[in-house]
């Protein structure tokens, strides 16, 4: 299999990182399946149960290694909170903030590898002397929040240029092609979202789900509209999600129960639909990446893991001649 900075950092058996999407799609158990099958499986801070016991649960199912990912624009990055992911995880990473050594030291503290994830040059070097292990590169490409502005190619060719740290490609990538030209273009690894949601572990909503198969690679768009609970914060979704939201009469386009717990969600909320929400799940934030249109059936997570580094594998013993990327 491929080995690259990244898995001998990480301990894991390819360069599959799951994105740690958020609103409970990422369910534990997709991220137990990732693991097991040889990527890092990433748990989102927020989640339709508490932090501890998602960690736990991971812990008893036996994925190992995996990560945990935080997002202080949220809120997320409580200190209790980051000592207790780096004290069960192999990564805490965390996104949409300036890189904070404060938050890095804490992790280090706690025996874990700290990771950023990145929107530009100059983000990357702030990350990367803030002492982060790794960073995940993301490009516009990405579905969900969007940080820079340069599509991923460039931006990670620039990267690699200043960073001697590992460095993971996102943004677009959802079959084995894309994740060998990552590879081939210097990445150490691939942040994978949206093939992940079609998956028999996803938490996704099923209505979602089907969406995103009925997609093309022209059926994405970049906007700040869904932006109740995250504004101006730019964000790649299915236009299917726009139009269908503008033209959505009323303000409560959903509800989102836990337990015996209820809460309404606004039209233009930002939360993903999970499968916990019911109401008219085609006018939510149905956030998806460029690549959604290689994302043509629900199968297995592990699969998914198999498909892309073998596949990816094959590809760059082809076109090199050699099986494993510097």
């Amino acid at each position: 299999m491929l080995r690259t900075t990244f898995t001998e950092l990480v301990g894991c058996q390819v360069p599959i990182q799951q994105a740690p999407m958020g609103g409970g799609v990422v369910a534990p158990e997709l991220a137990v399946a990732v693991s097991k099958a040889g990527g890092l499986g990433m748990l989102q801070q927020a989640g339709v149960t508490p932090l501890a016991d998602r960690i736990e649960w991971l812990q008893r199912a036996g994925a190992t290694p995996f990560g945990v990912n935080f997002v202080p624009a949220l809120g997320q990055g409580d200190q209790a909170e980051v000592e207790l992911a780096a004290s069960r995880a192999r990564l805490v990473e965390f996104f949409w903030a300036e890189p904070d050594p404060r938050l890095v030291e804490l992790v280090h503290a706690g025996g874990a590898l700290a990771g950023w994830q990145v929107g530009s040059l100059e983000e990357a070097r702030r990350a990367v002397g803030a002492g982060c292990d790794l960073l995940a590169v993301q490009g516009t490409e990405a579905g969900g929040h969007v940080r820079g502005t340069l599509a991923l190619l460039p931006l990670l060719a620039s990267v690699q240029e200043v960073v001697t740290v590992p460095v993971l490609a996102a943004g677009g990538i959802a079959n084995a092609r894309g994740m060998a030209a990552a590879l081939a273009a210097g990445a150490a690894g691939v942040r994978v979202g949206t093939r992940f949601l079609a998956t028999a572990e996803s938490g996704a909503h099923p209505e979602y789900v089907a969406a995103l198969l009925a997609a093309d690679g022209e059926a994405t768009v970049l906007t700040e509209t869904f932006g109740v609970g995250w504004p101006h914060a730019p964000h790649r979704v299915l236009r299917s999600a726009l139009a269908a939201a503008q033209a959505f009469q009323g303000e409560v386009v959903g509800t989102h129960t836990v337990g015996a717990r209820s809460r309404p969600l606004a039209r233009w909320a930002a939360q993903t639909p999970s499968r916990e929400v019911t109401g008219t799940v085609a006018a939510m934030a149905l956030y998806a990446g460029q690549g959604v249109g290689q994302v043509t059936r629900v199968v297995p997570a592990g699969q998914v893991v198999t498909e892309l580094a073998q596949g990816a594998e094959r590809l760059l013993g082809r076109w090199s001649g050699a099986t494993t990327p510097r």
